[in-house]
């Protein structure tokens, strides 16, 4: 009989970051420079509150001010991008996000836009996905981020390996595909979406099959190499409960996985504090360089 799958911990994982964060936060808040998050909300979904709030926990349990700032449903595009634009300026602000999704009456790219890329927190400003396309330095998004460092802290091979990532959005599986096409991961990678003929016949090749499409139960045991490692990252929300992208059956096949909850979602609010503390510490650095000395020649 074969033995079930090891499970892959992100509550672990992400208690572990916390832990070194708030070292980080504890030198910056000593040279007066301690990190701020600012979240923008807006209306009063149950999910997005309950989202906001438990990054804001996060903040307050490792020593990172938190910025909140609140808009009823009927809030104007126009006052939404104010919002964004003093977040911008603000000081105690190292780093922000606006929650998504929006009402339909506002553009949400116009708003994201609108965002200081170096202020962006979540790593989605288009400059930042630019960066990433280019393989500069810039702020990148928490979950592909945290998908790549729970493999790293549970020893799953990243470097020639072949990897499935089923979902092609922006939050995470395009950005992830260039994330582990990077000289530093150098994996191979197939992208799966709504339109590929067969994503069974992707996944039983790969090493690691990542499902982040939101279809319940979509990935079945049967798709799924022996041994390979398997991370669910959708979620469905239903009256039983939370369900996940991956069929629990698959952990009678898989070597590591991970289950609907506990596993990548902790690891993106642990990227979202790191991201904040990052972004901190570039601003620290920046204003210790000194400004280069400007000489004018006279003229004749």
């Amino acid at each position: 009989m074969n033995s079930k799958a090891a499970v892959i911990d992100g509550n672990l994982a992400a208690g572990e970051i916390k832990a070194e964060l708030r070292a980080r936060v504890e030198r910056l808040a000593a040279v007066g420079r301690r990190p701020g998050l600012g979240t923008i909300l807006v209306g009063d979904d149950a999910g997005s509150r309950s989202y906001v709030a438990g990054k804001h926990r996060d903040c307050a349990e490792i020593g990172i001010e938190s910025i909140r700032v609140e808009f009823p449903e009927d809030v104007t595009q126009s006052e939404l991008v104010l919002a964004v634009e003093e977040l911008n300026r603000d000081p105690r602000c190292s780093g922000f996000i606006v929650q998504l999704p929006l009402p339909p009456h506002v553009d949400m790219r116009a708003v994201l836009r609108a965002i200081d890329p170096d202020k962006d927190a979540d790593g989605l400003h288009p400059i930042n996905l630019g960066r990433l396309v280019l393989g500069e330095s810039g702020t990148v998004p928490c979950t592909p981020q945290g998908i790549l460092e729970l493999l790293r802290r549970n020893d799953v091979p990243i470097t020639g390996a072949q990897f499935c990532v089923i979902g092609c959005g922006t939050t995470v599986g395009r950005p992830l595909g260039l994330m582990l096409t990077r000289p530093t991961e150098h994996a191979t990678v197939t992208l799966c979406h709504e339109a590929t003929v067969d994503v069974a016949a992707h996944t039983r090749v790969a090493d690691v099959v990542i499902a982040a499409a939101g279809v319940a139960h979509l990935v079945k045991p049967y798709w799924v190499r022996p041994g390979a490692t398997v991370l669910s990252v959708g979620i469905t929300r239903t009256v039983e409960g939370i369900l996940g992208d991956v069929h629990p059956g698959v952990e009678e096949v898989a070597g590591k996985w991970t289950r609907a909850t506990g596993g990548v979602g902790p690891m993106t609010r642990a990227m979202l504090l790191r991201n904040v503390v990052d972004l901190a510490e570039r601003r620290a650095a920046a204003a210790e360089r000194p400004v280069p000395s400007i000489t004018l020649r006279q003229g004749r």
